[in-house]
This record gives structure tokens, C-alpha cells and sequence, in this order.
């Protein structure tokens, strides 16, 4: 999501008036307990053991977290772990709204009340520490401060030991632990089950580092055997190591395990400081985690003063070929060992490259044809002969295209057609070699009339030793958003860190992938399932660039030699434009396939990318999800369902529609012996009258899903439909 605050917050209630509580000794004070705006949910913290600072959350009186030490652990100096008295501490509770630059909701209410712990250390010359707790109704925030003061200027982070004690055995939904890769395959299994079940989930990923000891990625979900859902993650993760969690598999406890750079250190911090907030969304309603809007509450309003230039993007690209079928590459060359200064025109063609004029050509004139803002173009660039996996650092210098690619033919061919290239960035991983020519590249970018870059990290991480969640690319990340914005560039990144919520901070970094994504359907392919975790685990921290809207499942429709499919319905690819939130949304298929199912390739062509309101109809992590969104400044409503291997049949209210008002309703559905493995191009395309009155009990077949498009209409359409 994209957020604005800086002159549309609107204030719906008071500030509380914040009171201090003052006392002389820690034993005096005591546990210190504060509840969420609603009452639901409570926070008790205390210091206790020597000094160590405990917390924990109930909800509705059921335990969340159980007491679970905070701390910090410090290299060559005394650690922020034990030794603490309560200074003082403050309360205040916060009701304000603010708006959206893009999101799911044009108005978000941001409504806690907050706990900051001043914790001084009497044996390290009364060294301070803040901890700062924000309840809100839908879940936890929390972060370390590191006040500036005299005796703490510099430290380095050895260990962060949050701890995350959990009150049983829960189901949860989880990927391996790894300092350099998000794309693994979700498992879904008891906490208990762990530890046989993490090789197998560990599989091989161009880049990855797994951590040596049991732990998991966040977000991770879970779902206790009473029914309450907790999602832990963090927020705001800035100038800090991104972080995972240690599982104790036979107690149920969980802990931080931040990313350590090339030498094992884990932060290098100078006060005045923070940590990121450490999240914990729970409800005994699974709708109500997709819901939460607590992690992008905790993320800073963006501080850019003109975010005009900042849309949304429809767009289609010379991309999923390179995957599927085998009729072209990213590379130009047949040659395997290639250096940047050396005449890229002399390399022998392989006959395979994919973006050439005529073919780049032929997307804008679909882009253009079809009403899509944009075209991406992958491979246009020198240097994807020899790219990966020799830990090379400069391998594109991101401005001197292939013999094939023309520049400013294709810049000048796009603008007559109202149409726009999106720049792609392959770093391989080396992030110094982009930083030193990101200037330039973005400079060309600007020249070129590109508006929009697609950045990617595949590789092992340069600097050499490095990875890619670790504080180094964690800055990185944030400065190539930052130096965009100076160019009016909008940015989606793959293979980036897991996000946070940054994209309210800096609202040009719209999307990312940082999970696994539809490519991996050409490589392995994706469970039915895998998309209804997603929500409930990566999209928590902000959009996903799926890429969605492949109609050609069946992958050895390409004569290839491969058996693979994409594990879906043509109308669970249609439902993703929905279920799966991001502002920039890209139809992946190859246009002709896209020529062959017309009236199925119109929902894509309609659905909105940016919302005014969204309504978690149905939700299950691992089984299924049904979302309404109304599209931002119009009456057009669309609604997206999906369900894993398993058939079912969703119930849709129609409640959100306005009163006494009749809509036109398409409905993109499976047809009745569809299935994502023997039959996943049968759909049915219905028409009829909606009301706010209306419900449809909607069927789907295993791995698919349904898509509605409801717009306004005049008597005279609405005439010959029938009323649901």
C-alpha cells in the first residue's frame, strides 16, 4: 500500500492527555499492565530476575504470549539484558485517521494506547534503554530506544533476545530461516513437528544461506487449537538487520534471530536509535488479520513533498517467455564468459533473444490496444550472458542496450502509442556496482521517459559476504527508493528483503516480490494452496508483484520437452487481481494467450488497482479467502475468491453496495468440472442484477477460484438480467 499523510491526516478524536508515573525504586513500581482501545486485548510488563525486563498478551483473557524476556546483547561491551530498575514510565493513548497516497482503504484509523518504559542500568553508570509498547485493537507493536547520552554513543549488536513465548502447540504456517532467500515454499504443520520436517522444506535456491539452528521467516502465522490467530513480524525495519525467529519446538517458545553481516556481527548502531517494531497481530477472527492495518500504523508518513508522480501501474511484459516457451532469452550472445568493456556487437546472436525491437514493438501495440499503462522488457541490456552465480561484480552497467534493443526508436514508438517501457535492473546481487552507477542509470531512466524500474537481486550479495537481509542491504534497499524519488522513479524489487510497511515511508517503492511467486510455476510449481497463505504471511508487510493472469496452465502446450503446469484455474488467476493486494499488477501470460479467451481477459482488463474500501469476506489461511474491494473514486466494486486443492463453495454478501441501487454484476467463474489439474480453462462467464440485498453461494473447484466484476448501469442493460 501507498500512503500520503503529510497534509491529509485527519484527526477523528483527541490526543489523551498523557500522565507520568513516577517512582523511586523498581520494586515499588511493580507490573505495569495496559488494554487496546476495546478492551480485548492486554499488555503486562514488569522487570524481574536480576533485573531482566519480561512482557506479555492476553486476548479476551487467553494467553498470546506468555512472559518472554526482553533484551539486546552487545559485542565487547555490557549488554542491554539484566541489571534494570523502572526509571519512570509514560501512558497515552492515540485516535487519529490518515489518508492513503494508494491502498486498500482511502481512510485508515490509527487508534492505540502505548506503554513507554524508561529502564535505566545503576551498575553501567545508570545506562538508559526505552521500550515502547503500542496495543492496538487488532494486535502488539513494540521496539528498543537508544536514547543519545553520555556514556552510550557507538555499540554493535551481537544478538537481539526477544523472545516470543507461546502458550501451546500451535498449527503454523512457515518457510526455513534463511539470511539471503524469502522463496521457499510454504509448509503447514504443529510446532512440534518442526524439526523433522525443515530439510525437506529447505530446498535449493540459487542464493540462499539457511540458519544453521531450528528457526522460521516472518511472517509467520499460526493458529491456536482455540481458535486464535497470531501473526508475528516486524514494522519499520530501518538501518537494521532484518529479522527471523528460533524455534524451541518442545517448549513452543520462539525468539529473534537477526541477520549477521560478513563478519557476524549483527547492527552497528549510534544513538539516538531504534530497533524496528516487533509485531504481533492476533484475532480470534482469521478475517480480522487480513484487515490489520497495524504494521503500516507503525511505519512513518512519507516525508516526499510531491507524490503526484506516484500511480498505479497496469502493465504486461517480455518476461514469463523466458520461463515457459523456450523461444527466447534474456541473453543476446552464445558466449559464457563476457566483460562489460568489450563490443557487445561482435558477440554471435543465439537466435533466441527476446528483446528485440519488433518483439518489444508488438507488446505496446497490445499494451496500447488493451488500455495497459506499461510495458516491462527484461534482457534489453548488455551483460545477461555471463550474470549469475560467479559472484562477479560488474556485470551491468544498466544504460548500453543489445544491437537488437533500440533506445529511442522504442522510447518515441511508446509515447505515440500512450504507452510506457518499465526500465529493468538486474543487479545480480552485486549492490556496489549498482550503487556506483545508479545516478547514471537513473539519469538514463529519465532521458528515456521511464518512469517505473523492476529491480532484481539473484545472487550471492556484493559486498562479498553480505547477504541479502542484513543491515548493509537493508540501507540499500532504502536508498535506491530514496535516490529514485529524486528522479520521479517508481521502484518494485525482487529478491529484496521481506517488507515492513516502508512503502508508506517512501510511497515510489510500490511493490516487491520478496516471496515465491509465479515464476516458480514454470520451476516446480506452487501448491493451490500457496496463495492462501500468502495473505496471512508476506503481503503482511505490504504489496506483492505476483504477477497473476496466466491462462495457458498447461505448460506443455509449448512443445518445450517438460511436463509442468501452474497449479491453478484460469479463474483462480483471474481472482489473484483481487485476493493478492498491490497497486502494480501485471498481466504475465504471453499476449496471444490472452487473444484466445477475450471475455475472460476483460476482468483484467477492468478490475482497479488502487481502493476506497475493502471487505474480508471469508478467510482461512491455507484454505481460502474471499475479498470485495470498491474502486477508488468510482461505483465499481470487484470481488475475488480462491480455495486450495479442495473444492468449495463460497458465500459472497453483497451487503457493502449502497441501499436501493441495482448493479450489473459479471461473474468470471470455474465451470463445474473444472479443476486445476485436469481441466483448468473451464470457466463460465455469468451476468446479473446485484443488490445490497443480494448473496450468491458461489462454487469453486479444486485449485480455482471466481472473480465479479459490479459496475452501474442504465434501467434499459439491467432490463433482461436476472436478480441474484
Amino acid at each position: 500500500m501507498l500512503y500520503h499523510s503529510r497534509f491529509s491526516i485527519k484527526s477523528k478524536a483527541h490526543f489523551a492527555l498523557s500522565f507520568l508515573l513516577f517512582f523511586g525504586l523498581n520494586a515499588a513500581l511493580g507490573a505495569q499492565t495496559i488494554t487496546s482501545p476495546n478492551k480485548n486485548l492486554s499488555l503486562t510488563f514488569e522487570v524481574k530476575n536480576n533485573g531482566i525486563p519480561f512482557y506479555q498478551l492476553q486476548y479476551k483473557g487467553k494467553p498470546v504470549i506468555k512472559p518472554s524476556a526482553l533484551g539486546i546483547e552487545v559485542k565487547d561491551s555490557p549488554s542491554f539484558m539484566e541489571g534494570f530498575e523502572i526509571d519512570r514510565t509514560e501512558v497515552s493513548s492515540v485516535d487519529t485517521t490518515w489518508e492513503p497516497l494508494m491502498g486498500e482503504q482511502k481512510t485508515i484509523r490509527n487508534n492505540y494506547t502505548e506503554l513507554l518504559v524508561l529502564l535505566k542500568q545503576p551498575q553501567v553508570d545508570n545506562r538508559q534503554l526505552r521500550i515502547r509498547f503500542r496495543l492496538f485493537n487488532d494486535g502488539l507493536g513494540f521496539r528498543y530506544e537508544f536514547p543519545k547520552q553520555p556514556n552510550l554513543n557507538y555499540f554493535i549488536i551481537k544478538e537481539e533476545h526477544t523472545q516470543f513465548n507461546l502458550a501451546g502447540n500451535h498449527k503454523i504456517f512457515w518457510i526455513p530461516g534463511d539470511y539471503d532467500t524469502n522463496e521457499y515454499a510454504y509448509t503447514t504443520s504443529k510446532i512440534a513437528e518442526l524439526p523433522q520436517l525443515m530439510e525437506k522444506a529447505t530446498v535449493f535456491i540459487t542464493a540462499q544461506h539457511p540458519i544453521e539452528n531450528l528457526a522460521v521467516q516472518t511472517p509467520t502465522m499460526m493458529k491456536t487449537d482455540d481458535g486464535l490467530y497470531i501473526n508475528i513480524h516486524e514494522a519499520a525495519l530501518v538501518n537494521y538487520p532484518a529479522m527471523s525467529l528460533n524455534v524451541d519446538a518442545v517448549n513452543f517458545k520462539m525468539s529473534s534471530h537477526l541477520t549477521p553481516d560478513a563478519v557476524g556481527n549483527k547492527g552497528y548502531i549510534q544513538t539516538d536509535a531504534q530497533s524496528p517494531w516487533r509485531t504481533v497481530v492476533v484475532s480470534d477472527k482469521a478475517t480480522e488479520i487480513l484487515a490489520s492495518k497495524l504494521i503500516l500504523n507503525l511505519n512513518e508518513p512519507t516525508a516526499y513533498k510531491d507524490v503526484s508522480w506516484i500511480k498505479p501501474i497496469k502493465y504486461i511484459g517480455v518476461w514469463w517467455e523466458y520461463f515457459v516457451a523456450g523461444k527466447s532469452t534474456w541473453a543476446y550472445g552464445t558466449e559464457t564468459n563476457v566483460k562489460l568493456d568489450q563490443d557487445f556487437s561482435k558477440l554471435t546472436p543465439n537466435g533466441k533473444h527476446g528483446a528485440t525491437n519488433a518483439r518489444v514493438k508488438s507488446y505496446i501495440d497490445f499494451a496500447s490496444k488493451h488500455g495497459f499503462d506499461a510495458v516491462l522488457v527484461e534482457g534489453w541490456n548488455i551483460g545477461w550472458e555471463d550474470w549469475i552465480g560467479n559472484w562477479k561484480e560488474n556485470v551491468f552497467d544498466f544504460i548500453t542496450p543489445y544491437p537488437d534493443f533500440d533506445v529511442k526508436m522504442l522510447r518515441d514508438y511508446a509515447a505515440s502509442k500512450g504507452v510506457k517501457i518499465m526500465m529493468h535492473h538486474e543487479t545480480s546481487g552485486s549492490a556496489t556496482n549498482y550503487e556506483r552507477r545508479l545516478d547514471r542509470a537513473f539519469q538514463f531512466m529519465k532521458d528515456n521517459n521511464y518512469n517505473a524500474v523492476k529491480t532484481g537481486y539473484v545472487g550471492q550479495i556484493v559486498p562479498r559476504g553480505e547477504h541479502h537481509d542484513g543491515q548493509w542491504m537493508v540501507n540499500h534497499y532504502i536508498h535506491v527508493a530514496k535516490r529514485a524519488a529524486d528522479y520521479k522513479i517508481m521502484v518494485n524489487s525482487h529478491e529484496a528483503v521481506r517488507p515492513t510497511g516502508l512503502n508508506r515511508t517512501y510511497p515510489n517503492w510500490v511493490a516487491q516480490e520478496s516471496a515465491r511467486g509465479t515464476e516458480f510455476e514454470a520451476m516446480g510449481g506452487l501448491a493451490p494452496e500457496h496463495t492462501t497463505i500468502l495473505p496471512f504471511t508476506r503481503l503482511m508487510g505490504g504489496p506483492m508483484d505476483f504477477t497473476p493472469g496466466i491462462f495457458q496452465t498447461d505448460l506443455t502446450y509449448y512443445n518445450t520437452g517438460g511436463n509442468q503446469r501452474v497449479n491453478t484455474t484460469l479463474a483462480k488467476q483471474l481472482a489473484y487481481y483481487v485476493t493478492m493486494y498491490s497497486p502494480l499488477q501485471m498481466a504475465a501470460d504471453i499476449p496471444d494467450n490472452y487473444e484466445r479467451f477475450p471475455d475472460a481477459f476483460q476482468f483484467i482488463k477492468d478490475v482497479a488497482l488502487d481502493w476506497d474500501a475493502s471487505y474480508i469476506l471469508e478467510a482461512e489461511p491455507g484454505d481460502y479467502i474471499t475479498i470485495a474491494r470498491k474502486a477508488k473514486g468510482k461505483n465499481e466494486w470487484y470481488v475475488g475468491g480462491i480455495t486450495d486443492e479442495n473444492p468449495r463453495t463460497a458465500t459472497i454478501d453483497f451487503s457493502y453496495l449502497p441501499e436501493g441501487k441495482k448493479y450489473f454484476a459479471t461473474i468470471y467463474a470455474d465451470a463445474k468440472d473444472a479443476s486445476w489439474d485436469k481441466n483448468p480453462q473451464a470457466y463460465t462467464i455469468k451476468k446479473a442484477v446485484v443488490t445490497s440485498k443480494s448473496k450468491l453461494n458461489q462454487f469453486l473447484a479444486p485449485g480455482g477460484g471466481f472473480a465479479i466484476s459490479i459496475k452501474e448501469a442504465e434501467a434499459s442493460e439491467l432490463k433482461s438480467l436476472k436478480r441474484l
